[in-house]
């Protein structure tokens, strides 16, 4: 059985590009590997250096992946800043990376263009606490996105250096994990694009029925078909993706006919959508209001999912020292 790891963004709730993207898989995933899923705090810094409320965050993020369907006997589930041992192993692998080949990365150029007053250095080395947070648990497969793909590549360089440099084949070099199925991509609500945190155009799981019939309703179209059997244009594309993952089969080609006949009134197609994707957020929901009031079931995921984490965590930084040379005089 394959050792999966994927991080989990500690800002921002989960919204339906998440949960159809990547929770999904997840949850499948679950079930079919020794997965480790942790919620990224360390690495949130680098963006947002002074959180207004971290812990409260990671509290929400926590609580809405239970939620989705991630199951805490099955996967371990945990918070990054709750391994002592990443942070270690963070440092330890900084010594042998290049400041060039930092500055080269895609990720880091890109956010020097977005966030100009905040060039952190740990901002320059995320790549390596990426490595860390990977590495320390030996896994061989990691999902990513198009924009995480050269920092696992810089991921299985740190770990094929380390391996190099102490003559010892220790580390797994991590491949991109493929879900072995097309991910869905869910557009937004602005008319082009996926749906995203930061543009403001998703709907969230945690959404109330009034938001999200208000969101929906103020969705981006056009002026309609100027002839029969029109192409859709990309608004209208994306309101079709949208229901195509919560609609019955039958609403869809009842919209679809009426589309292609121009008899469709696009506020009768928002309505539908409204209350098709109410329906099926709504239990979800329901599951976050639940968990989020039970702080005690939330510590013990924590703590459980921590002290499983840790016992691959601990070994891993005690063979590194040794490895290196570290030996204690007492």
């Amino acid at each position: 059985m394959e050792t999966v790891l994927s991080g989990i963004r500690s800002t921002g709730n989960l919204h339906l590009g998440n949960y159809f993207g990547a929770i999904k898989n997840f949850i499948k995933m679950q079930y079919e590997h020794n997965c480790y899923f942790f919620i990224a705090d360390y690495h949130s810094l680098t963006t947002h250096p002074t959180p207004a409320d971290l812990h409260s965050n990671v509290k929400q993020v926590l609580t809405e992946y239970l939620a989705a369907g991630l199951d805490p006997e099955k996967a371990t589930i945990y918070v990054q800043s709750d391994l002592p041992e990443i942070a270690e192993l963070y440092l330890l692998l900084n010594m042998n990376a290049y400041i060039g080949e930092l500055e080269r990365t895609t990720s880091f150029k890109d956010k020097v263009r977005k966030q100009p007053e905040n060039v952190n250095a740990g901002l320059l080395t995320y790549p390596v606490l990426m490595a860390a947070d990977i590495i320390i648990h030996h896994a061989s497969k990691v999902p990513v996105g198009k924009d995480q793909e050269q920092n696992l590549e810089m991921a299985r360089k740190f770990a094929k250096r380390f391996n190099h440099m102490y003559k010892i084949k220790y580390f797994t070099e991590p491949q991109a994990f493929n879900f072995n199925e097309e991910l869905v991509k869910i557009p937004g609500l602005d008319g082009t694009g996926k749906m995203g945190k930061s543009d403001g155009n998703g709907i969230y799981l945690a959404d109330s029925d009034k938001a999200i019939r208000k969101k929906v309703m103020r969705a981006v179209t056009d002026s309609g078909p100027s002839e029969p059997n029109s192409a859709f244009t990309e608004p209208i594309s994306n309101l079709f993706a949208l229901m195509n993952v919560v609609s019955e089969q039958s609403t869809i080609e009842h919209f679809k006919n009426s589309y292609a006949e121009c008899s469709i009134r696009y506020g009768d197609l928002k309505k539908q959508l409204a209350e098709d994707i109410i329906k099926f957020v709504s239990p979800i929901r329901a599951r976050i209001e639940d968990i989020s009031h039970n702080d005690e079931y939330l510590s013990k995921v924590a703590k459980m999912g921590a002290e499983k984490a840790r016992v691959n965590a601990s070994k891993t930084i005690k063979e590194v020292r040794e490895i290196i040379g570290f030996r204690k005089f007492y």
